[in-house]
């Protein structure tokens, strides 16, 4: 079989949530190796920052939950390279702290509106790309947690929205195959990122017995080595799922 998938120092990714965290993180990596690289987030100057004056850098302000803002940009990507070959679908809240009998409509509404309608908004619009363009095809990786296998307590917008983005994940990589789209998710545990000190991990995060626990972390440019790998592979092999975790952290067993 002869892969015609385009070579690392022309492919072009969009990386959502490219302001801060893995997001920037994995932006940067991408822009290191070579990739074409638009940066979608809500604060343009986060993105700006994250580009640091990279030629190979695009800077496009986007809400995921806003289908206009999410195909404008697409049509950014597009007009400015012709194509999109790596969507890293990112952007995510952890929403608020709160069991299923606590947690109010507004807020359930909010984290599901960016961590499961966001995500599919963009993988539409990136699969709709990748069907149109020459050589057909792309890959795209969601970016889910390890609560999409074991939730924390109290965290059940973010929990259920994480068990969804497996189903869009097989969804997308099932409808995909006849056109050369492949969909994988990596599921990360504790990179050291904003998102840890919401929930108290390096101070001590709720553990399922009621206790608080200061669990281990690992560097967020780890996990970005981890999701550059699942981008750059060929376009004959699909990396299904990964799942990466800080090195004994309370996860296989947790609680």
């Amino acid at each position: 079989m002869t892969d015609s998938s385009p070579s690392a120092d022309s492919r072009v990714s969009v990386v959502t949530g490219a302001g801060s965290g893995i997001g920037r993180a994995v932006a940067r990596l991408m822009l290191a190796d070579g990739y074409r690289v638009a940066l979608a987030g809500r604060r343009e100057a986060q993105l700006l920052q994250t580009a640091d004056g990279h030629p190979n850098a695009l800077a496009v302000p986007c809400d995921v939950t806003a289908p206009d803002d999410v195909e404008r940009l697409f049509g950014a990507t597009r007009r400015q390279w012709g194509r999109v070959d790596v969507l890293f679908n990112n952007a995510g809240v952890f929403g608020p702290a709160a069991s299923v009998d606590e947690i109010s409509l507004a807020d359930w509404n909010a984290t599901v509106a960016v961590n499961l309608t966001g995500s599919m908004l963009c993988a539409a619009a990136a699969v709709r790309a990748m069907k149109a363009q020459q050589p057909q095809g792309g890959r795209i990786i969601n970016n889910g947690s390890i609560s999409a296998h074991s939730p924390r307590p109290r965290t059940v917008a973010y929990a259920v929205t994480k068990h969804a983005m497996t189903g869009l994940t097989k969804s997308i990589e099932l409808d995909g195959r006849g056109f050369g789209i492949t969909c994988g998710q990596i599921d990360i545990g504790n990179t050291a990122t904003e998102i840890m000190d919401t929930i108290g991990v390096g101070t001590g995060a709720l553990q399922a017995d009621g206790s608080r626990r200061v669990e281990p972390m690992f560097p967020v440019e780890d996990a970005a080595r981890a999701v550059l790998l699942m981008a750059g592979m060929p376009a004959s092999a699909s990396v299904g799922s990964v799942v990466i975790t800080a090195a004994g952290m309370p996860f296989i067993g947790r609680g």
